[in-house]
């Protein structure tokens, strides 16, 4: 990492206010170049408090952006951080027109040229596409990274119409403590209180509404780019990691944006930006390769961005398992169009008898983190006890094959129940008989005829199921084993079916696994690089050293005697930290997944919440404490929350939630 401390631009910052038509204000922090010439201005428009929480994050890439000739903004969305207003849904109406409010208003400024880019990693790159879907006329590039086109089917709350019991429940109450912190008096002085409580009454659990939307109905159509393709009018940088469950939104929008306004890159990596190092690398300069996006969409610079190929992929080699890599091997690819010429489906045919897969509840606990952030325990680990407690199917590699894309089965299923669902992972067997998750998907069998609906299984029938998995760069080299593995269960990443403990059994005669073969011989992408990473100086945010024994990030607790399996999980988010200004900040959470191996109606799940804010100058010291857990019957889910916020040790909030929410596909 290059921190750059010389630009061709001095710059300035400042904290202003938006005005938005209703007459809320959104706080937002500007950096500019010092210049009397109006320049592009580039926004970053989240909810995840610019004054503390992205902070760090922010300081590496908006004064470099304006160090390079642009007004960079980072904006909180409105109920949020210091901006008034009260919180709403993700992505609701009301987020997406404050947002096309401030693109607008940036573009009126006498220091702005008129033109907008937008860019953003997970919220602040789907808000960055839906906002591209409005069309506001100023807005003419977008970098949307780690973000996805379909929230229904490639989002926290469902994959293959089957609810992420992961995080559905863990970011749901992430968000619940996340919304529930207070404004701070620093930005907004003494009306911070009264703003606070005012919020607190407005909260509702998130988990109410996703799990009152178990199929893909009009409320996860709202903001879904795959609804409307040709809405977008500005041209789309799309960036993801193949560690990432969002990464085939850059294959559909490279496949699916008209040409030649769409670009794409997929490297190694986890949910982050490719600048930061986090595993697993190799880390790019992508503070420069975006400012090229930039210069050439808002600055007219003709500098060859758009004769790079429409895709850019990174292609891993065979590696052993490991819950974390510092940096994988591979090399980087580059196709002409999506899907790509130099890659053709290749079939294999399972063989044998009919097998009985009926898989113990606790299956999937080597699945690894849903969202690697680039932690310890983020990636799974060896598969061989997966691969145990499912039916596999190995097929040898005589020579290297190069596979980029989305794989897809065709399986024959008969199943004795009306509900269930079908995991499927493909892994990469060395000689020595270890085992690396590839990839990996999900089908709730009766989402088997579409997402928009759930249709009983007829019990006793067969019938054929056939669905794409996870993309993915690999290679298998000659010598080793392709396996198909395929299970009736997958927790705690999918939350298990009532009945679904019978399984079901699996018919090999005309079940097939195809694998999107790209050609050895193909342009290699040789002639593709990128720069070394590069950012500003760091903010200068202190994290502590703690004497307490840290708790292990994912611990895995058996009951032998009642057949119970608890999951224990330390996000990680960030722990404490004291600001330059100096804010003091304490977060810590705990996630916990319990089943019993015999009875999907044993699955439960718990998160809780601890946050501190402290300003000894001000005498200001808040805590939030959140609880969220969720279990269920055959009928329905049975959810409880809990907030308790304390200004010093006054309870000035605190409420909970109880509800019921039926099953209908879930």
């Amino acid at each position: 990492m290059t921190i750059r401390t010389s630009f061709p631009y001095e710059t300035t910052r400042e904290d202003v206010r938006v005005p938005l038509p209703d007459g809320t204000t959104l706080f937002a922090r500007i950096w500019r170049p010092v210049t009397d010439e109006p320049v592009p201005a580039i926004l970053e428009y989240l909810p995840y408090r610019l004054s503390d929480w992205t902070a760090p994050r922010d300081w590496q890439r908006h004064p470099w952006y304006a160090g390079h000739g642009y007004a960079s903004v980072r904006v909180d969305v409105r109920g949020h951080g210091n901006s008034e207003g009260l919180p709403g849904d993700e992505y609701d109406a009301t987020e997406l027109a404050d947002g096309v409010a401030v693109v607008n208003w940036l573009a009126a400024q006498p220091w702005c040229s008129g033109k907008v880019g937008m860019f953003g990693i997970s919220w602040g790159g789907f808000n960055s596409l839906q906002i591209a879907a409005l069309a506001p006329e100023p807005l003419k590039a977008v970098v949307t990274v780690c973000s996805t086109d379909d929230r229904y089917d490639n989002d926290v709350h469902y994959m293959g119409g089957s609810v992420l019991a992961v995080d559905m429940h863990a970011w749901a109450a992430t968000m619940l403590a996340f919304v529930s912190r207070p404004p701070d008096p620093q930005f907004v002085g003494d009306g911070w209180r009264a703003m606070w409580l005012k919020r607190l009454e407005a909260v509702d659990p998130f988990i109410h509404t996703w799990l009152g939307h178990q199929t893909r109905d009009a409320y996860w159509q709202h903001g879904s780019v795959c609804e409307d393709y040709t809405a977008v009018r500005a041209a789309v940088l799309a960036v993801g990691g193949w560690h990432d469950p969002y990464r085939d939104t850059v294959l559909r929008l490279v496949e699916n944006l008209p040409d030649p306004q769409v670009r794409g890159i997929i490297g190694p990596w986890s949910h982050q930006y490719p600048d930061r190092g986090l595993p697993p690398g190799p880390a790019i300069g992508f503070l420069q390769e975006t400012l090229r996006w930039w210069d050439h969409h808002l600055k007219g610079v003709d500098n060859g961005v758009m004769a790079e190929p429409k895709l850019r992929s990174w292609i891993s080699e065979s590696h052993p398992p490991a819950t974390v890599y510092p940096t994988l091997p591979g090399h980087w690819v580059g196709d002409p169009s999506w899907p790509s010429p130099n890659v053709a489906p290749l079939a294999y045919a399972l063989q044998g008898p009919p097998v009985i897969v009926r898989s113990p509840q606790q299956t999937g606990l080597d699945a690894g983190r849903f969202f690697p952030f680039g932690n310890d325990a983020d990636l799974p680990p060896d598969q061989r006890d997966e691969d145990a407690k499912s039916a596999c199917f190995d097929f040898e590699v005589p020579s290297d094959i190069q596979v980029l894309g989305r794989p897809r089965v065709t399986l024959r299923i008969t199943s004795e129940v009306p509900r269930g669902q079908v995991a499927v992972r493909v892994c990469d067997v060395a000689p020595d008989g270890s085992s690396t998750l590839v990839t990996r998907g999900v089908l709730s069998l009766s989402s088997r005829e579409g997402r928009d609906k759930a249709v009983a299984w007829p019990p006793g029938t067969t019938d054929e199921v056939d669905f794409e998995l996870n993309g993915i760069g690999h290679t298998f080299p000659a010598g080793h084993r392709i396996r198909l593995a395929v299970s009736s269960a997958y927790w705690p990443w999918i939350w298990p079916q009532p009945g679904s403990e019978a399984g079901f059994t699996l018919e090999p005669a005309g079940s097939t696994l195809e694998l999107p073969v790209r050609m050895i011989d193909a342009e290699n992408g040789a002639d593709i690089g990128f720069e070394r990473p590069e950012q500003s100086e760091p903010m200068g945010v202190v994290y502590p050293a703690t004497l307490d024994e840290q708790r292990p990030e994912r611990l895995c607790v058996r009951d032998v005697a009642k057949g119970e399996w608890r999951l224990e999980v330390d996000p990680r988010y960030g722990g404490t930290r004291v600001y330059p200004d100096g804010l003091e900040f304490t977060e810590d959470a705990v996630e916990t997944y319990v089943i019993q191996e015999s009875d999907p109606l044993s699955a439960r799940t718990r998160s809780d919440w601890s946050i501190r804010l402290h300003r000894p100058e001000l005498a200001w010291d808040v805590t939030i404490k959140t609880r969220s857990e969720i279990a269920c019957d055959a009928t329905d889910f049975i959810t409880s929350n809990e907030v308790v916020c304390r200004d010093g040790g006054e309870v000035v909030f605190h409420r909970t939630w109880e509800q019921r929410i039926p099953r209908t596909a879930g």
